[in-house]
């Protein structure tokens, strides 16, 4: 039982690292929780000179929870307007109107 803990605790652990180094928000604290209960257990189960790994594997979920409650809470997500992108894209619907006066008056031109 204690090699299926450690083993699972594993997957969980090193899932935990991949969703909270990815922008995913929240949805890590799911294997990170998934992982601290897996690691638990196996420490739990696990002979006195033999909690070695399960402690690593607790101590990696642990920090990954940090990592991923501290990025919620410091790192503020916000849209910046781009001033520049704006009156590129003004300008260029006042060339098109101007392009489309042009067409215009040649249309009238030829008939």
């Amino acid at each position: 039982m204690r090699k299926t803990f450690i083993i699972l605790a594993s997957v969980f652990t090193l899932l935990s690292v991949v969703f909270s180094v990815l922008p995913l928000g929240t949805i890590a604290v799911l294997p990170i929780a998934i992982a601290l209960l897996l690691s638990f257990l196996a420490l739990q189960k696990s002979d006195a000179d033999s909690k070695k790994l399960p402690k690593i594997l607790l101590l990696i979920a642990a920090i990954c929870l940090v990592a991923v409650i501290g990025k919620q809470l410091l790192v503020k997500e916000e849209v910046a307007k781009d001033a520049q992108f704006e009156q590129t894209i003004e300008k260029s619907k006042e060339e098109d109107k101007k392009e489309l006066e042009e067409l215009e008056n040649l249309e009238g031109d030829l008939e």
